[in-house]
């Protein structure tokens, strides 16, 4: 075997449980964004128009984003304090609990407001446990990465996306293959969600296992754990801080367009099959998971930061297309969500690297945590609002605008900072 294959074997357990958890934690939260774009709106909202159902399910989808930074916080703090390990456990549970709660909410026929209320509620807590994931399964990754592998090891938690996706959407498919469409609106949307249970003990199966990383383990023993986390982080850091936060927009705006917004686009306005899209969905997402590896390669050899920001000047372009593709024909339609993903691949594979680069390990859980999830508010959480808004009135075109936009954002961010200070 050569090195590279010597170092991955040695260090497989950390690998696995990195992007073990991160792929359950992505799966939860995407079933959650496919069931908001096929029935969370006639299902837990009352009746006005098709459209302003679909809003309303895409404003619940956005809670999470906003419950992220404070997860952010409260798990790095104590990731910060007392460990890794401990809070990704707790983390896991959080998110995977209020996920399996989702599958027995009653409807709005049948409960009336508190239907919503409740679907709300479990939402936030889906967000508040994903707050604490991605931070410490990056750090689980790269504080445990020889010299010259920090790029590789990082994107391992970012494989976890289109792994999460592909069991999600997957899922879906097969339940729309499977059931009739009375059957899905009744009972069968909230399977995925039972399923979840499942994969939770999976992940708590191979989290517990773990240590401490080294970089924790040697701060601590140079100085006691930081009192307040945030407190320092905000003090010390606010231009990393700041950084980070725009430099990771790119990414969720390319994730949820070509995701949540164009499911809820293609099988609604544009009338296609329901199955048929998560089909295409799912030939695409092949596509992100190249782009994550090919990134993680790029980023040991070039530099986390240069492979970002050749992944916004793509995807700057990429938004042109967006109309055209999309609204001639499904081949164009893949192919435009191929291309865009394959780009998310290198706007977001090297941010497992980069980010935890910004801050000491004294206080890299919160640092990195509250950058990526504060980024996630931007990127993410008004993303498929604002999308469906602009289509119904500018039409596609300026959906690709936006993609744009959100794409030069983080490109600026990215030059800004220019090389992190800290080194892992």
């Amino acid at each position: 075997m050569n090195e590279a294959t010597n170092v991955f074997v040695a260090n497989r357990r950390v690998l696995l449980a990195s992007l073990a958890g991160t792929a359950i934690e992505f799966y939860d939260f995407y079933i959650y964004a496919t069931a908001a774009s096929l029935v969370f709106g006639p299902l837990f909202f009352p009746a006005t128009s098709a459209s302003a159902q679909l809003l309303a399910a895409y404003a619940s989808f956005g809670l999470a984003f906003v419950a992220r930074p404070l997860g952010s916080i409260v798990f790095g703090h104590f990731g910060d304090r007392i460990g890794r390990k401990s809070t990704l456990v707790a983390s896991l549970l959080v998110m995977g609990i209020s996920t399996v709660a989702i599958a027995f909410l009653p409807t709005y026929q049948t409960a009336g407001w508190l239907a919503p209320l409740a679907l709300c509620v479990l939402r936030f807590g889906q967000g508040f446990g994903l707050g604490g994931e991605w931070g410490g399964a990056a750090l689980l990754a790269v504080e445990n990465a020889p010299p010259g592998y920090r790029g590789r090891f990082g994107m391992m938690p970012q494989l976890g996306a289109p792994v999460g996706f592909i069991m999600a959407n997957g899922l879906f498919l097969v339940l729309g293959l499977v059931l009739t469409q009375e059957q899905f609106v009744a009972w069968g949307w909230r399977l995925p969600f039972l399923f979840s249970a499942l994969l939770v003990i999976v992940g708590l199966w191979v989290r517990l296992k773990l240590t401490e990383t080294p970089a924790f383990a040697a701060a601590l023993a140079e100085a006691p754990p930081a009192r307040v986390p945030l407190a320092d982080v905000l003090r010390d850091y606010p231009r990393e801080v700041v950084g980070g936060i725009f430099g990771v927009v790119a990414c969720f705006a390319i994730f949820y367009l070509t995701t949540a917004f164009a499911l809820g686009y293609g099988t609604t306005t544009l009338g296609y099959p329901r199955e048929t899209f998560l089909a295409v969905q799912l030939g695409a997402i092949v596509f992100l998971a190249v782009g994550i590896i090919l990134s993680g390669m790029w980023s040991d050899r070039f530099d986390a930061r240069k492979v970002l920001m050749a992944g916004c000047v793509g995807t700057v372009l990429i938004g042109f297309l967006l109309a055209p593709m999309m609204s001639a024909s499904l081949v164009t339609t893949w192919l435009f969500l191929s291309g865009a993903l394959l780009l998310m691949g290198l706007a977001y594979g090297p941010l497992g690297a980069w980010l935890p680069a910004l801050f000491p390990a004294r206080v890299r859980y919160t640092g990195a945590s509250i950058a990526f999830n504060a980024g996630g508010i931007l990127g993410g959480a008004v993303t498929p609002i604002a999308a469906q808004a602009l289509a119904e009135r500018g039409g596609l075109a300026s959906v690709g605008y936006y993609l744009s936009t959100a794409a030069l954002v983080s490109f600026v961010a990215l030059l800004a900072l220019r090389r992190p200070r800290l080194a892992l």
